[in-house]
């Protein structure tokens, strides 16, 4: 619920377009006044920068919590008993998901509207006009004194823990860039850090014998890939940890679908001076070419899944890629509400079957796994925690 006086975000507020013939023109009206009071006149670059200028950094350090990279209202306004309007407002605009879905909201409800049962047919016109009004501040030209947006370069600092000694702590620092989403490409998300590969790269470096992550449990060579990379956090973070856990000699691959991705996965690779090697992989059409043709020891992923095949394309690809022996590591985000509440429960699914099966005639299915609480300042507002999967050979 908004707290009184502040907009809501287009995520929970939006009433869904699947039947217009039971909206009136109140809540469209109310809507649309909501998203006209986030994103007129002000656009996402000078939100950014107004979100800046309130000194709220992304840098994550020792002693500070990790921030995700989608600014959330608790994020930018720390206090709980002051909550100052401007900056709520700033972290909305500043939220490309929940941009990105406003743009779609308002999208269909222009192409849509006359399926809208209103007692004035003048009001279809009039909503029309204001759509097109609050969409074309998503596009309006830049000022002259606004520089492009390139992202955010952001510092993570994680603490190695080297066996049970804590005291023989090491710091983990990797260095990445978020780079901007577009409004027209809705597969781009892996161009930001998402909360769970920040939670998922802390426990790593927490526990890592809990991982295996020990030169007895993978070798002295082991090949670990990470499905759905992103920004290529885990993997950096994995790069910068294992020689400090005696794993001088391992194989780190960092894969993703979309070009555009990629791209910042390498530019970040080289940021970090990581050996890290960047490689494309489709999911539902995988090419096992080098550096692909060599099975993994490990497989790490997450929050990779945002429709229900995606969870039976990745478990075709993980049976085709995952050594004898080896685990996959999936860590998924659990959003209660909305179109991604039900893709935790097709991870599930996917995995509880007997097919495919690898040439030993085994498949994979879960293992074990368990609840991780959402941290303070880590991730989305419409995330509530994690579920961690275990996932290997039966």
């Amino acid at each position: 619920m908004s707290r009184a006086g502040l907009p809501l975000s287009p995520t929970s507020s939006l009433p869904p377009l699947r039947s217009l013939v039971s909206l009136n023109e109140e809540k469209i009206f109310s809507a649309l006044d909501n998203l006209q009071e986030i994103y007129c006149p002000v656009s996402l670059s000078r939100a950014v920068k107004s979100q800046l200028e309130h000194g709220k950094a992304h840098n994550i350090l020792p002693e500070q919590t990790a921030d995700s990279g989608y600014v959330s209202e608790d994020d930018l306004c720390p206090d709980e008993d002051i909550i100052d309007p401007e900056c709520a407002i700033d972290a909305l605009r500043a939220d490309v998901f929940e941009r990105n879905f406003a743009i779609r909201w308002l999208t269909t409800l222009i192409a849509r509207v006359e399926e809208l049962k209103l007692d004035d047919e003048d009001e279809h016109e009039l909503i029309v006009d204001k759509a097109s009004f609050i969409l074309a501040s998503f596009t309006a030209p830049a000022e002259e004194d606004e520089e492009e947006d390139t992202g955010i370069t952001r510092d993570f600092s994680f603490e190695l823990t080297k066996g049970s000694d804590v005291q023989k702590a090491v710091t983990i620092n990797v260095r990445l860039n978020d780079a901007p989403q577009t409004t027209t490409d809705h597969t781009d998300v892996g161009l930001q850090s998402w909360g769970a590969s920040i939670v998922f790269s802390d426990s790593i470096c927490t526990t890592p014998d809990r991982f295996s992550l020990t030169k007895d449990a993978l070798g002295p060579s082991p090949r670990i890939i990470e499905l759905g990379a992103g920004t290529g956090l885990v993997s950096l973070v994995l790069a910068k940890g294992l020689p400090h856990l005696g794993i001088t000699n391992a194989t780190l691959i960092a894969t993703d679908y979309h070009s555009a991705v990629l791209a910042n996965l390498e530019a970040n690779i080289q940021l970090t001076e990581a050996e890290v090697k960047a490689c494309p992989l489709d999911w539902s059409a995988p090419i096992l070419a080098a550096p692909l043709d060599k099975p993994a020891n490990v497989l790490v992923a997450t929050d990779v899944i945002y429709a229900p095949e995606h969870a039976m394309w990745l478990r075709n690809c993980a049976t085709l890629l995952l050594a004898p022996g080896g685990v996959f590591w999936l860590l998924m985000t659990i959003r209660p509400n909305g179109r991604f509440e039900a893709v935790v429960d097709s991870v599930e699914a996917a995995f509880q079957g007997t097919s495919p099966k690898n040439p030993e005639g085994r498949h994979l299915a879960i293992l074990s796994m368990e609840n991780v609480e959402k941290r303070r300042g880590i991730g989305r507002g419409d995330e509530s925690g994690y579920k961690l999967f275990r996932i290997g050979w039966a």
